[in-house]
């Protein structure tokens, strides 16, 4: 097991009276990427600028690389931030802005030449050293953004949402370059972002933060196939899981549902009979049948296609939402059968929200 590199011990943190961070506890081990996820407002950028050192914490034990943080200044702290905005000098050149840092601790030209040249080759700037910011893409900016962080090669890398201002296939392209630089220098790196397809496909381990507190922590895998409460189940996930308030059958082994004429559907597990629950149903595990073969039948309401898939929703309530990988020839006014296998029905408490288990 790899060594933690940054601690977090009961952290809270205050403004004035809105309690920004609750009781965080967390351990990012050395050499792990670990996406900081949730809606805006739940304190993940909160969390990042503290581990920065740019807000301080009002209680709890800070550590990065086994020393404690707790009132260190960001200039001591040997992390590294990549910002939103990219933070780039404008009247300096791409080379001037990577080795900013090293004219600062007076590093001689030939490191800072040498430095420069390394960091170039890693993320593809070689023929752009002797540009200026305004002259670059928004995706060179941010390898510039980026490089200039690598060059310092600090303990912890902290990317504060930096792909939010890129276009849609900008953003794809650069998270694999992210991931990969990740990778080719064995970096603990700290990525913060709203957008949970981001935290799934570059993180090792996702945080999904809700109003200041770690509501799950885990593999993303593990919290796709099991979300501890309704919250992350509805936020782990594209498109969304759909929610459909239910009650457990006499052999408490199915549950009925509600709206939808009396549709049973057989669990994996077993639970105390006539028990109100909330099933969550991900629209990637509701397959296409014929209604009269089918345990959920419902009205077609919309119909969206993207070319390699095809999305429909229910005319009714509660609306369902369907994925169906690529083409359908179902139209909107249209009935169609819903299955769903017993693994993938997912139960919640209608109370807690908490995770039903047998």
């Amino acid at each position: 097991m790899t060594s933690p590199q940054i601690e977090l011990e009961h952290v809270d943190k205050h403004y004035g009276h809105f309690h920004a961070l609750k009781d965080i506890n967390l351990e990012i081990g050395k050499g792990r990427f670990v996406a900081l996820v949730g809606p805006s407002g739940c304190g993940k950028s909160t969390l990042l600028r503290s581990l920065a050192g740019l807000e301080s914490i009002t209680g709890g034990i800070m550590k990065i690389a086994g020393e404690t943080m707790n009132g260190v200044p960001p200039r001591r702290r040997d992390v590294a931030m990549v910002f939103q905005s990219y933070a780039l000098y404008p009247h300096m050149t791409v080379k001037e802005n990577l080795t900013y840092s090293m004219r600062l601790k007076r590093k001689s030209r030939e490191e800072r030449d040498k430095a420069a040249k390394e960091v170039a080759e890693i993320t593809g700037l070689g023929n752009l050293l002797d540009r200026y910011p305004r002259e670059l893409s928004g995706g060179q900016r941010q390898r510039v953004a980026m490089g200039r962080a690598i060059i310092r090669h600090p303990k912890a890398f902290l990317f504060d949402e930096p792909l939010s201002n890129l276009d849609a296939a900008l953003r794809v392209h650069m998270r694999k370059e992210i991931r990969a630089l990740h990778d080719r220098l064995g970096a603990t790196s700290v990525y913060v972002t709203h957008d949970q397809v981001e935290a799934m496909t570059m993180a090792d381990h996702v945080v999904v933060m809700r109003e200041g507190v770690i509501e799950q922590a885990g593999a993303p895998l593990d919290l796709y196939d099991h979300p501890a409460n309704r919250f992350v189940a509805g936020f782990i996930g594209s498109p969304a899981m759909n929610f459909v308030e239910a009650t457990t059958t006499e052999a408490g082994d199915a549950v009925v549902l509600e709206g939808f004429d009396g549709a049973v559907l057989p669990l994996g597990i077993k639970l105390a009979p006539g028990r109100r629950v909330v099933a969550g149903l991900r629209p990637e595990h509701l397959l296409l049948g014929a209604p009269d073969k089918s345990a959920i039948r419902i009205g077609v309401g919309v119909v969206e296609f993207t070319g390699a898939a095809s999305y429909l929703s229910s005319a009714g309530e509660p609306e369902l939402t369907v994925f169906h990988a690529g083409r359908t020839e179902v139209r909107p006014g249209e009935a169609v059968g819903l299955t769903i296998a017993p693994q993938h029905v997912h139960l919640f408490d209608p109370e807690t929200g908490r995770r039903v288990e047998g």
